[in-house]
């Protein structure tokens, strides 16, 4: 079904008067139907507006995957104001930080992350509110109460292509985290391809596993919806639940990143787990291993379609269909396939000047999909899209078909189950220690997670620092998936004339024979 899109507010309103009974999402047993997800979002919208948020205000969540994150979502839409769900991952610290650099008027905040917010709230600079979303706090009241206390009316706020509808943070190479301001626009592009690509369509069973502080949670579940499928959200992913599911529920479709194929392919469970309704399983965010690719292949049965995007192009790009996905066919089963209708891909050397099939460079799109721009950041977004041109700073080359592949990073990046983690940030963590003379984060292979953090330390004269404290030591300081998974002690970092450090040196040994392929 295709809606006539301004505003992400006009899925739940076009589905909420063409199919009102229909069951949008299911959540721990609990259906919505796409009426009742209308009705809510519309309390929750008037509840806002009664509140004095005005039209691209943020609003900003903090708990891990619920049907009320739905409800909170399009509320916000409806009321013209901005979505930043924050990483439930992170530390404290790291939460005031975004909230405040977001400057959110109102926090929902879930049960689980209670302690994280009553340490952070007599700083939080903007936010004059706080919601609980589990049933009660002694301090703020819960969110049925607070969304029940409202009308069902629409308030009908307009909404226009380039507003900003939601603000998800990436991380930064400076350690800092950036807002990269998705639209109206860059979601009603995305809408047509994904729903064309991925076989979302009215009745499709689809299940929501990736958080939705991340573009492959929310985006994902926002497509489903989108095109009027029942989306079956897990609040986190765990193998035996989610094979569950797919068999109880009778799953269609899902997006994972390579992490949880394997966590699935080698849960006790999968050989017993009927898989037969599964048609299509998206995957992208981090590299998959060749091998376990191909053993997905042969357990699960159904088509597989890898995807290269980013949060600043609102998702996947590119797409290798599941045609493409042949197990003798090495060399394709490495590419991240070709671009999407309506995409460019260029590869450019450091003048910016196109290179030839084949020749790695860095890699450029120009899409609708592609970001307003990074929040309150004009130097970092006139860094990152110049002219039409979006620099992903990803460097890769494309064949002569057309396919792209992944080469490596332009900068220094670590995908580890999903996650973009930044060595400067962890660096940063680990260099304020007694016993840290210099050191330098890099990835290295890991069989789970596509790639691991390691710390490569000099230690200063006369100590004896252990990994296991330098670990303690930055777990006080970054959240735990950021924390290094080893540590090895180096009498001196390989570094340039001009001193930077090398890197590409320092990961070489652990890496060959290996390519990093990051998609």
């Amino acid at each position: 079904m295709s809606i006539d899109m301004v505003g992400l507010a006009d899925i739940v309103r076009v589905h909420g008067a063409a199919r009102p009974d229909t069951v949008a999402i299911v959540y721990e047993g609990r259906p919505t139907t796409y009426g009742e997800l209308d009705r809510a979002s519309s309390r929750v919208a008037s509840g806002l507006v009664a509140e004095g948020i005005e039209p691209r205000v943020r609003i900003a969540h903090l708990d891990k995957s619920s049907d009320l994150f739905f409800e909170l979502l399009f509320g916000v839409a409806k009321a013209g104001a901005v979505m930043v769900s924050v990483n439930w991952r992170l530390a404290a610290p790291e939460v005031l930080q975004i909230v405040n650099d977001a400057e959110a008027e109102m926090l929902f905040v879930g049960e689980e992350f209670f302690p994280v917010v009553e340490a952070i709230r007599d700083q939080l600079k903007t936010v004059r509110r706080i919601v609980s979303l589990a049933p009660r706090h002694a301090d703020w009241e819960a969110f049925a109460d607070w969304r029940d206390r409202h009308p069902d009316t629409d308030p009908r706020l307009p909404a226009r292509p380039r507003d900003t509808a939601v603000q998800f943070y990436t991380s930064g190479t400076t350690g800092l985290p950036k807002g990269a301001e998705l639209t109206n626009a860059n979601f009603a592009f995305m809408f047509e391809q994904w729903t064309r690509s991925w076989l979302l369509k009215p009745g499709t069973q689809n299940i929501v596993c990736l958080p939705m502080f991340h573009i492959g949670g929310a985006g994902w579940a926002i497509a489903g919806l989108y095109a009027g499928a029942t989306n079956h959200v897990v609040r986190e992913f765990v193998p035996a639940r989610v094979l569950e599911i797919i068999e109880r529920d009778r799953i269609e479709v899902m997006l994972l990143v390579p992490a949880m194929i394997l966590f699935l392919v080698q849960a006790p469970q999968i050989r017993e787990t009927d898989l037969s309704s599964l048609r299509l399983i998206v995957y992208g965010a981090a590299p998959i291993p060749g091998e376990l690719l191909k053993q997905a292949l042969s357990i699960f049965g159904c088509g597989f379609q890898q995807v290269y995007g980013l949060t600043e192009t609102t998702g996947a790009i590119t797409l290798l269909p599941p045609e493409d996905h042949d197990p003798s066919d090495a060399k394709k089963l490495l590419s991240c396939g070709y671009a999407q209708v309506g995409v460019e891909l260029r590869i450019v050397d450091d003048a910016g000047t196109d290179v030839p099939a084949g020749k790695v460079g860095e890699i450029a799109v120009r899409s609708p999909q592609v970001m307003a721009g990074y929040w309150r950041l004009p130097d970092a977004t006139r860094r990152a899209i110049q002219g039409d041109w979006l620099f992903t700073g990803d460097a890769g080359y494309l064949d002569e078909k057309g396919y792209l592949f992944i080469h490596d990073r332009v900068k220094d990046m670590i995908v580890s189950g999903g996650e973009n983690i930044y060595p400067a940030e962890v660096e940063s963590a680990l260099f304020g220690h007694p016993g840290v003379a210099d050191v330098a984060v890099i990835g290295v292979p890991d069989e789970r997670w596509g790639e691991a953090v390691k710390a490569v330390v000099v230690r200063k004269p006369g100590t004896d620092t252990t990994p296991g404290e330098l670990i303690g030591w930055a777990r006080d300081r970054i959240a735990g998936y950021k924390l290094p998974k080893s540590v090895d002690f180096i009498d001196a970092l390989p570094r340039n004339p001009t001193g930077k450090i090398l890197k590409r040196e320092l990961r070489k040994p652990y890496w060959e024979g290996r390519q990093r392929n990051i998609n």
